[in-house]
Parts: C-alpha cells; sequence; structure tokens
C-alpha cells in the first residue's frame, strides 16, 4: 500500500501520488486507463475528476507534472490540477510557503505556480495560443484573430471560438446560461470532427467586462465545477471578441477565480485557491496490476476508436462546419 491525497480547487478534485523521489512502481508512474478509471470512479474506487503525479524534476525544472482525466485519458495541462499540485508542495513544507515559486514540467510546457499571502496559487499560464493547427482544430481564422465558425449540434447552430492554452478549448458566448442544453450541446462539442484531439467547452455569458461565467464540460470528464486552463481561455476569447477587459472575475459553478491577460503576446494569470480533502492509503483491491488492460494477448485496442464510438452517440447527424462569423 502507499499513500495518496486529495485535493481541490473550486470543486474540481484531485487524487495526488507523490513519486518525486522515484519510489512509486512502473505500473503506477505509467498507468493504465483502466486503473485510472477506477481510483476515479466515486462509487467503487477514492473519487475524483482526475489523478496527478508528481515525478522526479531535472536541471530546468524542480518536478514533472503528468495528469490524467476520470476517463484514463492525458491531459496536457489541467490549472486547478496545477494548483492543486502547489498546495500539496505547500503542505508538505509544512504549509507556510508564502512566496514559494516552483518550475513544473508539463506536456504544455513549463509552468510557473507560487504562493501568495492570503494562501492562494497565482500561476502563470503561459501565452495563449490561436493557429488552428496548435489548438489543435479545423477552424479557420476569422475577424477576430481567433480561430472560429458555426457548428450544428442537435439541430442548433452554435457560434464557436477555439483557443489553446497548451490544451484545446471552445468558448461558446451566449445570453442565458440556464436556457441552454448544456449536457447535449457540451458533449456534442468536446468529441465534434472540428476538434481531432476533443476539446474543453465553456458557455459563456458576460456581466460586465470585468464580470464573467462560465459552466464547463471538460474533455474527458464531462461537467465540472471548474476548469483553470478554461477560465484562462473564456477570458482571452473574450477579449479578443471585445467582450472582456483584460482583467476580469471568472464565475464558475465551484467558485470564483481572478484571470489576467497583461498583454496580446504575454502570459496569462490565473489567481485562486486549492486545498487539501484528505490522505489516505490504497487498499490492495485498488492497487494496480497486471490486469489492468495488459494481461491479455490480444491486438491493442485503438483507444482513439473507442473515443469516436463514443462521440457518435453525442454527435448527432448534423455537425457540419459553416462559415465563420463574429459571436
Amino acid at each position: 500500500m502507499f499513500q495518496f491525497s486529495k485535493y481541490q480547487g473550486l470543486g474540481n478534485d484531485f487524487i495526488i501520488l507523490d513519486n518525486r523521489h522515484g519510489q512509486l512502481p512502473a505500473l503506477v508512474v505509467d498507468p493504465h486507463a483502466d486503473w485510472v478509471r477506477r481510483l476515479c470512479d466515486r462509487h467503487f474506487g477514492i473519487g475524483a475528476d482526475g489523478l496527478i503525479l508528481a515525478l522526479p524534476g531535472s536541471l530546468d525544472y524542480e518536478l514533472e507534472m503528468r495528469i490524467f482525466n476520470a476517463d484514463g485519458s492525458e491531459a496536457e495541462m489541467c490549472g486547478n490540477g496545477i494548483r492543486c499540485l502547489a498546495r500539496f508542495l505547500a503542505d508538505s513544507f509544512g504549509g507556510d510557503a508564502t512566496g514559494r515559486r516552483w518550475v513544473v514540467k508539463t506536456l504544455a510546457g513549463l509552468v510557473h505556480p507560487s504562493m501568495q499571502a492570503d494562501g492562494q496559487i497565482l500561476v502563470s499560464m503561459g501565452s495563449p495560443s490561436f493557429e488552428s493547427h496548435r489548438v489543435p482544430t479545423t477552424l479557420s481564422h476569422g475577424p477576430s484573430g481567433l480561430p472560429q465558425g458555426n457548428l450544428v449540434v442537435h439541430g442548433t447552430e452554435l457560434s464557436v471560438v477555439a483557443v489553446g492554452m497548451g490544451n484545446p478549448h471552445a468558448v461558446i458566448p451566449v445570453q442565458d446560461l440556464e436556457e441552454i442544453d448544456f449536457e447535449q450541446w457540451g458533449h456534442a462539442l468536446e468529441c465534434h470532427p472540428a476538434f481531432p484531439a476533443r476539446t474543453n467547452v465553456h458557455f459563456l455569458k458576460v456581466h460586465a467586462p470585468d464580470q464573467l461565467q462560465i459552466k464547463v464540460w471538460e474533455r474527458g470528464a464531462g461537467p465540472t465545477l471548474a476548469c483553470g486552463t478554461g477560465a484562462c481561455a473564456t477570458l482571452v476569447a473574450a477579449v479578443m471578441l471585445g467582450l472582456a477587459a483584460n482583467k476580469a472575475d471568472v464565475r464558475l459553478p465551484g467558485g470564483t477565480l481572478s484571470i489576467q491577460w497583461p498583454g496580446r503576446n504575454g502570459s496569462v494569470l490565473m489567481l485562486g485557491p486549492a486545498v487539501a480533502v484528505f490522505d489516505g492509503l490504497l487498499t490492495p483491491d485498488l492497487m494496480p496490476t497486471v490486469k489492468d488492460g495488459l494481461v491479455v494477448e490480444v491486438p491493442t485496442i485503438n483507444t482513439s476508436l473507442q473515443d469516436q464510438e463514443v462521440c457518435q452517440s453525442a454527435l448527432g447527424r448534423e455537425t457540419r462546419p459553416t462559415r465563420h462569423h463574429e459571436p
């Protein structure tokens, strides 16, 4: 058995396994999707939106973060996850780490979280990507400088813009968050052919230039209470569309993040909380084994085909991209 920690940022919760000293077995360090799904299952496992692995560092960074969605897929980056990891690291030093800054390697590049005096975590999230191939998306550039277009899902035409924050995001401005078909639209857009790597989906209501509100559908997790990279992508999209100032509070179902984009070529800054929930020990029944997708000697199943099958049920028939326009 070995120890895990559970942390949450605005209700977006994660299991954290610490392997900074290289002590955990290979089946944990390079986990199979089946095991990740078992851990994150809220009825038969620990329960979480994702799994975070803290891995050894190098000369250029103090540690590496790998993050896996609840469906077992690996994500490039997670804003709430990096704040939870920073809070975990601070707690490892006794909790008093004001001013402490870490350099963390992720699949999206180096990320720099730092502890603030009020206990919140400030994260320099890097610069957003607007090139279609870097998001990635098949949407072409519109007049706002973003990939954008109209996508039809379940008979409804939606105006969508795309932003990359090391991971893909689709932002859809709407008039009323309570009137949208959130479950169907969110699932369908996550799997839409316009997003070949799937995408996170955010429905945006602008209350004022410095007050934004979003509902979140996360790639690989579905509806969640918060998405840090999504809040960053939403502010960037709103700024580019002329809907918001370069600093705003972004209200999510689980709470509020303060997001700032000081310059069009600069890094997006995210400020928000993360707190410990509990620590525990993995029981033998939850330990990874070679049975997690590895013992049956049959050809490896293409998980992208599995994703396609799941997505087909969400898309319906009308999923064609059309000409772009300004949302």
